[in-house]
């Protein structure tokens, strides 16, 4: 049978490093909690600022294709059906680039065709969507918060073994005050 509480009690077994063990696990389980969310809160707050950051660095411009852009390749997945062709783009600066971007397959030469440059006027991935954004910043947060907490309680696992070496060497020196004021030992 279990006593739940037997620490925050008095009794006659209970021992000074009973109730600070049940301080620490008391005092953890409550910093596990409130420090994990408030790191899980922070982390957030850090990919969403992120987040925003990428898209105002980021914009697209439209390129036109410099040469005719070859045919689909069949092994080409269905989901990117775009080919590498060579296009010309103006920066947000005013400044004129030629590169390798992804193109629809046979775009003629002149034809003109969405692509994303960072402020320095080079090709870049697309910013996030809203619903990546999100995705983002809920598992950043929530894994911020659970290695947060899960660091707090495994301090207070290691500090909760120390603990019991300490108890159980204080059960042995009173068994062998015990064992030896009689002259007879019991183990």
């Amino acid at each position: 049978m279990t006593v739940r509480g037997w620490r925050w009690r008095r009794n006659a077994l209970r021992r000074r490093v009973d109730v600070v063990e049940a301080w620490v696990v008391l005092a953890g389980w409550l910093l596990a909690l409130v420090g994990g969310a408030l790191a899980g809160l922070l982390a957030a707050g850090a990919v969403e600022t992120a987040v925003e950051r990428q898209r105002a660095e980021r914009r697209q411009v439209s390129a036109v294709v410099v040469e005719d852009a070859p045919g689909p390749s069949p092994a080409r997945a269905a989901s990117d059906y775009r080919v590498w062709g060579k296009v010309r783009w103006t920066a947000p600066d005013g400044s004129t680039h030629r590169e390798q971007a992804r193109v629809p397959p046979r775009a003629p030469a002149g034809s003109t065709t969405p692509v994303w440059v960072n402020r320095s006027g080079d090709i870049t991935a697309p910013p996030v969507s809203e619903v990546e954004a999100w995705l983002h910043t809920a598992v950043g947060g929530g894994l911020a918060g659970v290695f947060a907490g899960g660091v707090v309680l495994g301090a207070v696992w290691l500090t909760r073994l120390s603990l019991d070496r300490r108890r159980m060497a204080q059960w042995d020196a009173e068994w062998e005050r015990l064992d030896t004021r009689r002259g007879w030992k019991t183990g």
